[in-house]
C-alpha cells in the first residue's frame, strides 16, 4: 500500500522517517534507470501546476523534467498574471481556485520566498491554506520556512559519496556572508531532515543570525530521538573542527520582513548585505576545509561565489554541489511518483 499517495509535501518533518527513505530509496533507482524505469510513464497526460511567486534558477528547469521524464507535463504559472484574490487586489480566493485546480491536475506546486511576502510565516499559511482546500497533494517549491525537495537532494548526495548510513557523520551548517539575501528554508529544511536521520549536526552563525525558534526546537527533538547530536556554535574553530560534510549559507537575519515592511524591500536587502559583510572570516576556504575530516562540500544553489565560499573549494575534488543540483530531478521524480501516482 502506497501510504504517500495524496499527501503534502511542505516539509519533510511531516513525513515519517519511513517515507522519507522510501522517497529516497525511489530516487535513486530512478537516477540509476532514468529512462527505462518501469514507473516511466506513471504520470501519462497528467498535468502537475507550478506557481511561481518567486523565480528560480532550477527549479522549474528540475520540476519541468521531472514530470516529462514521468510521462505527464508541469504546467508554469505566475500568479501575478493570474487573477486572484489578495490584501490588495479583488479575484478568485485560495478556497476556490483549489477545488478548480484540483479538477485539472494531479499536483500543485508552490514556490513564494521573501520577496512576495510582507512576514516571516505568510507563505507557509498560503501552502497550507492551499493543502486545506485542494484535493491534490500541495508540494513545497521553496517557500519561507521550508524547502523540502532541497532537503532531500541534499541527503542523497551525501549518501552518494559518504554510503546509505551517515548517523554519526558531522554536517556542519555554517552561515556564509553574501550578496544575496536569502530565506530560512533550505537552511531550516537541512537541519531538520539530517537530524531527522541521525546525523550530528553543527548549526554555526555570528550572533544575531538566530533562525526560527520552533524549528530548532524540532531540530533537538530530532537528534534526541534519533540518536544524533544537534549544536549551535558561534566560533568557526571549534564548527569546522571534525565536519564530515560543510554546507555553507547565507540567510537573512529576522529584522528583514519588519525592516521591508517599513522601509521596502531595496532598503531592506541593502541593510542585510552590508551587515553580512562585516563578517570578513565567515566564508568557507580552503584553510577552513583544511580544519575537517575531509569534508566533501555542499549547497544547494545559487552559490554567492567569493562570499559564501571561494571557488577553490567550490569547484575542488571535495565539492558535490552538482551532483546535488542534479538529484533535485530524481528526489522530485520519486516526490510526484509516490504522492500523484497509482503506484
Amino acid at each position: 500500500m502506497n501510504s504517500l499517495y495524496g499527501k503534502d509535501l511542505i516539509t519533510t518533518q511531516e513525513w515519517s522517517v519511513e517515507e522519507i527513505e522510501r522517497a529516497l530509496e525511489l530516487a535513486f533507482e530512478f537516477k540509476e534507470h532514468r529512462f527505462d524505469h518501469p514507473l516511466r510513464n506513471c504520470l501519462d497526460r497528467r498535468t502537475f501546476f507550478m506557481f511561481f511567486y518567486n523565480p528560480s534558477v532550477r527549479t522549474r528547469q528540475s520540476f519541468e523534467a521531472a514530470a516529462t521524464e514521468l510521462g505527464g507535463h508541469a504546467q508554469f504559472l505566475e500568479p501575478k498574471s493570474m487573477r486572484l484574490k489578495s490584501a490588495k487586489t479583488a479575484g478568485e480566493t485560495v478556497q476556490d481556485a483549489a477545488n478548480v485546480m484540483s479538477r485539472y491536475a494531479v499536483g500543485i506546486g508552490i514556490r513564494i520566498l521573501e520577496t512576495a511576502i510582507e512576514e516571516y510565516g505568510q507563505g507557509d499559511a498560503l501552502l497550507r491554506e492551499y493543502a486545506q482546500y485542494a484535493s491534490v497533494p500541495i508540494v513545497s517549491m521553496a517557500h519561507d520556512r521550508f524547502h523540502p525537495c532541497q532537503g532531500l537532494a541534499d541527503v542523497m548526495g551525501m549518501r552518494q559519496h559518504a554510503g546509505r548510513d551517515l548517523k554519526g557523520k558531522k554536517l556542519l551548517q555554517v552561515w556564509g556572508k553574501g550578496s544575496l539575501v536569502r530565506s530560512w528554508s533550505s537552511v531550516q529544511e537541512s537541519i531538520l531532515i539530517n537530524t531527522r536521520l541521525g546525523m550530528d549536526v553543527t548549526l554555526a552563525y555570528p550572533e544575531g543570525y538566530d533562525l526560527d525558534p520552533e524549528v530548532i526546537q524540532w531540530a533537538e527533538d530530532n537528534a534526541s530521538v534519533a540518536g544524533g547530536n544537534f549544536e549551535i556554535v558561534h566560533d568557526l574553530e571549534e564548527a569546522y573542527d571534525g565536519a564530515d560534510f560543510v554546507y555553507s549559507r547565507n540567510w537573512m537575519t529576522s529584522g528583514f520582513y519588519p525592516y521591508s515592511k517599513k522601509h521596502g524591500i531595496d532598503r531592506a536587502k541593502k541593510k542585510e548585505i552590508e551587515m553580512a559583510m562585516k563578517h570578513d572570516d565567515w566564508i568557507t576556504t580552503k584553510d577552513w576545509m583544511a580544519k575537517t575530516n575531509d569534508a566533501y562540500f555542499i549547497h544547494c544553489g545559487p552559490v554567492d561565489r567569493g562570499s559564501e565560499v571561494t571557488d577553490e573549494v567550490c569547484d575542488g575534488p571535495r565539492s558535490i554541489v552538482y551532483d546535488i543540483a542534479e538529484n533535485r530531478l530524481h528526489v522530485q521524480k520519486a516526490i510526484m511518483a509516490l504522492t500523484m501516482a497509482h503506484i
